[in-house]
């Protein structure tokens, strides 16, 4: 992809000094205490009700009526994207991690696929930017547009950016580890009661396990800026390196039984939101919230709640991802 392409689509991810640490401090500065609050009272209370919509049916397609709604309608109430605009940003999205699906390609090809959903959600972007110009908003739009560090504010385009990438890093991302740990789970009944005994005190630790488990970005791709030599490997300038987080997550080297799904591990190695350093996933508190609050949901509300049947996976270098899984529980 051009470089114009790939910074419309994934804004600081692949940003180097200064100008990352520039666009990630304006965009870290909106995240105060005050609105980080309000976003998790937010995520507790769209876990409730999406949970709330299922627990008289007994079977569901898990995907599509649980891990895929939260992630979404979460972003979308936070950047304040209206609710007949939401399904084209859905939409959108999936086209942004599926274009190497033939499900999701259809008749058309890769690069279209994935431009046209870059062009769906910067479309949605700018209108709320041009709305809360006019009409300032208590949203993340409205904060990112006031927004100031050292003199500096963030400009349409890096908005516009920054949208992207929570709509596909923020969506995925808690979307396939929900879907995953619903499988996990059902496959470890054990350790889920272990969990459910004392949820609170537990789910924190949890947590890392699910992430490591789901691994649900495979892969991503770097360029080296200077000589580097690694596991007698020499890298150049300008070579392309592409990290295998699903190997990394399961290196029997740093992680003890590594293809065994243990929730009790602590702590909980892993490299799940991109490892660490200066790229630490800036929305890793909030990926964490959701998990909490729709798995807390779940097994509150239809405590017996399992993955059942083989799930139909997505086809990606990328994203480690299920399209459907269906699971069933006694109704309420």
């Amino acid at each position: 992809m051009p470089d114009e392409i790939l910074e419309m689509a994934t804004s600081i991810l692949t940003m180097d000094d200064p100008r990352h640490q520039k666009v990630r401090k304006l965009v870290s500065s909106v995240f105060t205490p005050k609105r980080v609050k309000l976003i998790e009272e937010q995520i507790a209370n769209q876990a409730r009700l999406i949970v709330e919509a299922i627990r008289d049916k007994g079977e569901v397609e898990f995907v599509h009526a649980v891990s895929a709604r939260l992630p979404l309608w979460t972003i979308s109430e936070m950047i304040g994207i209206p609710e007949d605009r939401r399904q084209e940003v859905v939409e959108a999205a999936n086209a942004m991690v599926g274009w190497g699906d033939d499900d999701t390609i259809a008749e058309s090809d890769s690069a279209t696929v994935m431009l046209n959903g870059i062009v769906a959600l910067h479309g949605a972007c700018q209108d709320v930017i041009d709305a809360r110009r006019e009409k300032p908003e208590n949203d993340l739009i409205t904060a990112l547009l006031r927004a100031e560090v050292d003199g500096q504010h963030l400009t349409d385009d890096e908005i516009r950016a920054f949208f992207v990438l929570l709509c596909v890093a923020g969506n995925d991302t808690t979307k396939q580890t929900t879907t995953h740990t619903l499988r996990a789970l059902t496959d470890h009944p054990a350790q889920r009661d272990w969990l459910l005994a004392d949820y609170d005190a537990r789910i924190g630790p949890a947590i890392e396990e699910f992430v490591r488990w789901a691994s649900p970005v495979m892969t991503f791709r770097r360029t080296a800026l200077e000589r580097f030599e690694l596991g007698g490997q020499v890298i150049e300038p300008g070579d392309k390196v592409t990290m295998f987080y699903s190997s990394g997550n399961r290196d029997e080297t740093v992680v003890d039984r590594p293809r065994e799904f243990d929730i009790t591990r602590t702590p909980g190695p892993h490299v799940a939101f991109g490892g660490g350093g200066v790229h630490y996933c800036l929305g890793s508190h909030l990926a964490k919230a959701q998990l909490r609050s729709i798995f807390r949901e779940l097994y509150t509300q239809i405590p017996d709640i399992r993955a059942v049947g083989e799930p139909k996976y997505l086809v990606s270098t990328f994203i480690n991802g299920i399209q459907e899984q269906r699971c069933e529980f006694t109704p309420r």
